[in-house]
């Protein structure tokens, strides 16, 4: 049986859900209710990343590396860009995430 997530690292969870089927999206289904599982396999993974104190760049390059290498997508420029700025949102969530649930903050 798993372990229960704290309340904090549930919302954590919760973000990044919603930051990769949104924001990040690189096969465009975000319009699609269907599809709003998509991309929740990549979830844990990034998620262990954020709450070990994954760096922006290596976040990053797993979400590049996910788009071209399981997806099949093109790495481009931009591509890569647009990974940068989901880590970076990705890593703002956790931040503000943990301020709010650290006492006295």
């Amino acid at each position: 049986m798993g372990q229960r997530l704290s309340p904090e690292h549930q919302e954590l969870y919760c973000r990044v859900d919603e930051v990769l089927h949104y924001l990040w999206d690189p096969i465009g289904v975000s319009h699609v209710p269907e599809a709003r599982d998509e991309y929740q396999s990549y979830l844990p993974h990034i998620f262990s990343l954020l709450i070990h104190r994954g760096d922006a760049e290596e976040i990053a390059e797993f979400l590049t590396k996910t788009a071209t290498q399981a997806m099949g997508l093109a790495d481009t420029n931009s591509g890569r860009e647009h990974s940068k700025q989901i880590a970076a949102i990705l890593g703002h969530w956790r931040d503000v995430i943990r301020e709010r649930h650290t006492p006295n903050a």
